[in-house]
């Protein structure tokens, strides 16, 4: 029994002496595996990570003042910068005119048709002066005092007041209007004036911006600073009918969608560079208010106009010195005119730019400064703006043959 005792005992001594054995050789190994397994995978020195691929802390979010900068940055548009650029040399035109009406002193106001009729048939209407004013816009064209607006916003006008942005207040003086375009300027007595950038209306395409600044309303708002609607370009050379009575048409319109409203007549339409390309005219409504079709009278004709007014009071007259007619089936007919489109000279006046030009009576006109003209209301079209000194060409058809003659317009004659 000693004796197998023993042996258990150096049994248990063994295996715990194989134990111990095999932990310390573990160790030992794994210890020396370690930087042979290393620089077998990679043989490059040792990189530190950067802190930008593993942050060792929480992100640094953008701050308040960078949002409020980049917030700024948005907001700094076209628009933006465009009114910025205008919006100084816009005016506020305040008029009184004095209209005559004429009703009878015993309607009713009711709109009792019986009893208004009445008062009609037996008591004549009397006419009554009445003082009524009216607001539109301008906008300054020189620092001395120029301003365009619109001949309508100035019509019949016995008293004319300018304001200024900065709240200047300044008596206004007529230069001279003209129906015709709808156009007008006036003078006030003051210097340094911002004056407005004039653009090129002939560059403008469809779809660019758009920027109508006036002072509408200005009587309800009382506040001379203006205010700006933008939109689009939608359309050129749109000629329209005027609405009012015995009125012509508005021919070469600059069409928009921009905001025109009451008190915006005669102030700029501006493109995204701030320049003016056009002089803000009327809309078209039903209800009064914006339908989002606006006309605006292009910079280059009121340009012109303005030139005339400042440098000669006035917008001459041109003179061509000859009267045309459309082509009508009967005068085909007769004349053996196989093209009816153009127009045919009637008249010819002895000693006009048409007579000197070698124009003749009889002749077919086709084109008109390079445009093909179909009637007479074309051909005149196609004239429109033309001023005193300007070359015109005429495309014209003589006994089968075409040839060009370029004439040079005069100022109408004085009569004698």
């Amino acid at each position: 029994m000693e004796s197998t005792g023993n042996r258990k005992a150096v049994l248990l001594a063994l295996v715990f002496l194989v134990l111990v054995a095999l932990l310390l050789g573990f160790f030992i190994g794994r210890g020396k595996r370690g930087p042979t397994t290393v620089a077998a995978l990679d043989t490059k020195e040792p990189q530190e990570l950067s802190r930008d691929v593993v942050p060792d802390e929480t992100p640094d979010w953008a701050s308040a003042a960078d949002i409020s900068l980049a917030v700024d940055a948005s907001r700094e548009n076209a628009i933006v910068r465009a009114s910025r650029i205008a919006g100084p040399s816009v005016v506020s035109v305040s008029v009184m005119q004095t209209m005559v009406t004429r009703r009878s002193p015993f309607l009713t106001r009711r709109g009792d048709d019986f009893f208004d009729q009445f008062f009609r048939d037996f008591f004549p209407p009397l006419a009554y002066r009445e003082r009524i004013p009216t607001l539109g816009s301008g906008f300054i064209v020189s620092e001395d005092g120029f301003i365009i607006t619109n001949e309508h916003v100035v019509h019949n006008a016995e008293e004319i007041k300018v304001t200024l942005p900065d709240g200047r207040q300044f008596d206004g003086e007529l230069i001279s209007s003209d129906a015709t375009y709808d156009l007008a300027v006036i003078k006030i007595d003051a210097s340094g004036l911002p004056a407005a950038s004039l653009g090129d209306s002939d560059e403008m395409v469809v779809g660019e911006w758009a920027i109508a600044i006036g002072n509408p309303f200005g009587f309800l708002l009382d506040d001379p600073s203006p205010s700006v609607t933008a939109g689009v370009v939608s359309a050129l050379r749109r000629d329209v009918k005027s609405m009012s009575s015995g009125g012509g048409i508005y021919k070469d319109m600059i069409q928009t969608d921009a905001a025109i409203n009451p008190g915006n007549s005669g102030g700029p339409l501006v493109n995204g560079r701030g320049q003016v390309i056009g002089v803000n005219t009327f809309i078209f409504t039903q209800s009064g208010g914006s339908h989002g079709m606006g006309f605006a009278i292009p910079i280059n004709v009121a340009k012109r106009v303005a030139k005339e007014i400042i440098e000669y009071g006035a917008v001459r007259g041109v003179w061509i010195g000859l009267s045309v007619q459309d082509i009508t089936p009967f005068i085909a007919s007769r004349m053996e005119i196989a093209d009816p489109k153009g127009v045919i000279v009637v008249r010819l006046e002895d000693g006009s730019p048409a007579d000197k030009a070698g124009v003749r009576v009889g002749d077919i006109i086709r084109r008109v400064q390079g445009e093909a003209v179909s009637n007479s209301n074309e051909a005149q079209r196609s004239l429109f703006g033309a001023g005193v000194g300007d070359l015109v060409t005429l495309t014209i058809e003589r006994e089968g043959k075409s040839t060009e003659v370029r004439l040079k317009l005069e100022e109408v004659p004085k009569k004698r």
